[in-house]
C-alpha cells in the first residue's frame, strides 16, 4: 500500500515543481563529499516520475568518473555495467539498460558510490523500491557509500523488513510535502 501511495504521489508532481527539485538535488549531489571523492560511481537511468538522473550522468562523465548503471542479467539479479548513452535499450520492466555486458573484472568493492533509487524512504535511510529486491541484494554485499536523492514527498514512517538495506545518506529536496 505504501509503495502504491508513494508511486502515485511521485506521478502527481507538477512538471515545474519536479524540475526545480531535480535541479536542487543535482546541485546537492554534485556538492557532496561522496561524489567528490568517488572515482567509480553507480547511478541509474531514471523513469519520468523519479529524480531525473540525466544531468548527473552527463556531469559525472565530464568529471572523468567511471560511470556504471544497472542491468538485469537474469531474473532477480542485476549487475552494474559501464554507461554508454549510445548503447541503451529497454530491458527488464521497460527500463532503459545498457546493451553491453558487465565487466567481469569489476567487483562491488571497486565501486566508490552507489546512487540508489526508490519510491519511499524513512529518515533512517531504509527504502521501499519497486518490489524486485535488486538493490537490497546488491547493498547487502556493498562495502562503499550509498546515497539517495529524494523528494520530501517520498518520506514516510515505516518499519523496514529484515531483508531491507538502508542507504547511508539521503539528500532530500523540500519543494514537496511529506507523506
Amino acid at each position: 500500500m505504501l509503495r502504491k501511495k508513494g508511486l502515485d504521489l511521485l506521478k502527481q508532481q507538477s512538471p515545474e515543481r519536479k524540475a526545480l527539485a531535480d535541479q536542487r538535488l543535482l546541485e546537492q549531489f554534485l556538492a557532496s563529499p561522496a561524489y567528490g571523492q568517488a572515482e567509480v560511481l553507480a547511478s541509474y537511468l531514471s523513469l519520468a516520475h523519479e529524480v531525473n538522473t540525466q544531468a548527473l550522468l552527463e556531469q559525472a562523465r565530464l568529471d572523468g568518473k567511471r560511470l556504471l548503471v544497472p542491468k538485469v542479467v537474469k531474473p532477480g539479479q542485476m549487475a552494474f555495467v559501464d554507461y554508454d548513452p549510445e548503447r541503451l535499450q529497454p530491458g527488464a520492466h521497460g527500463i532503459l539498460e545498457p546493451t553491453n555486458d558487465p565487466d567481469p573484472r569489476l567487483t562491488l568493492a571497486d565501486i566508490d558510490l552507489i546512487h540508489v533509487p526508490g519510491l519511499v524512504f524513512n529518515r533512517a535511510g531504509y527504502r521501499i523500491g519497486y518490489g524486485g529486491g535488486y538493490y537490497d541484494r546488491i547493498l547487502t554485499h556493498f562495502p562503499g557509500w550509498t546515497l539517495a536523492t529524494i523528494y520530501a514527498v517520498q518520506l514516510a514512517d515505516f518499519i523496514p523488513q529484515a531483508h531491507d538495506q538502508a542507504v547511508k545518506e539521503l539528500l532530500i529536496d523540500d519543494v514537496s510535502t511529506q507523506i
